[in-house]
C-alpha cells in the first residue's frame, strides 16, 4: 500500500466515523432528555432509572470521544479546552479503572486533538487492569505516560505504530493503532513507544 493510498483510506475511514457520530447525537440527546422528564415524574427515581441515566451518560461521552478520534480532522477546525475536558471527564472521570490527567492548556487544532485521543485509546487497550495516565504537549508534541500493576501491550499493535503495517488482522477493538499510524503519517509525526512491565510511554 503506498503513501496515496494509506491517506485516502484514512480519510474515508474518518468521514464514515464523523457520519456515524453525526447521526447518533441527536438519538441520544432525544433518550437523554426523555429519561431526564421520566426522572421528574413522581415514584420514578429508582435504580432502573439511574442504571438508564449511566447508560446514556456513558454513550454520549463514548460519542464525543469517537467523533474526535476516529471523525475528520480538518485543517482549520479546532476544539475548545472545555470541549476536550469535558469529554476525557466524560469518559475517565467517574472513578473508573483508569485516571487521565490532562496537562495540555488552552483551545487546540482538531487534528492534534485527533491524535492525543487516538493515544489515550491505544493506551486504554494495553491497561487491563486499570492505572494512572498523563497526556502532557511540548512544542507540539504530544506524549503519554501510563502507571499500571500491569501493562499488556501486543507487539504487534504496537510496531504498526511505528511501522503502520499491520502483521496480523485485527479484531475491532485495535483499531485505534492503525488509525493513530495513519493518522501520524498524515501529520508527519513520529510514534515512539517505550513498554515495561508496569509502565508506558508514548510520544507522537
Amino acid at each position: 500500500m503506498d503513501d496515496h493510498t494509506i491517506r485516502a483510506t484514512n480519510d474515508l475511514t474518518a468521514l464514515v466515523g464523523s457520519r456515524l457520530c453525526h447521526d447518533l447525537v441527536n438519538p441520544l440527546g432525544a433518550i437523554g432528555n426523555g429519561v431526564e422528564l421520566l426522572a421528574m415524574m413522581p415514584g420514578s427515581s429508582g435504580p432502573e432509572v439511574s442504571l438508564i441515566e449511566d447508560a446514556v451518560r456513558d454513550a454520549q461521552a463514548r460519542i464525543r470521544f469517537f467523533r474526535v478520534a476516529f471523525g475528520q480532522a480538518s485543517v482549520d477546525s479546532r476544539v475548545s479546552q472545555r470541549d476536550i475536558h469535558e469529554i476525557v471527564d466524560g469518559l475517565y472521570g467517574h472513578g473508573g479503572r483508569l485516571s487521565v490527567t490532562w496537562g495540555p492548556s488552552g483551545d487546540m487544532p482538531r487534528s492534534d486533538a485527533k491524535i492525543a485521543l487516538l493515544m489515550l485509546s491505544c493506551a486504554e487497550h494495553a491497561l487491563p487492569l486499570g492505572g494512572d495516565i498523563t497526556v502532557t504537549e511540548t512544542a507540539g508534541t504530544f506524549r503519554l505516560d501510563a502507571v499500571s500493576k500491569r501493562v499488556n501491550a501486543d507487539p504487534d499493535l504496537w510496531s504498526m505504530l511505528r511501522t503502520g503495517v499491520a502483521v496480523r488482522n485485527l479484531a475491532p477493538s485495535e483499531v485505534q493503532f492503525m488509525l493513530m499510524a495513519q493518522e501520524a503519517l498524515r501529520q508527519d509525526r513520529v510514534v515512539r513507544a517505550d513498554i515495561a512491565e508496569t509502565s508506558l510511554m508514548l510520544t507522537a
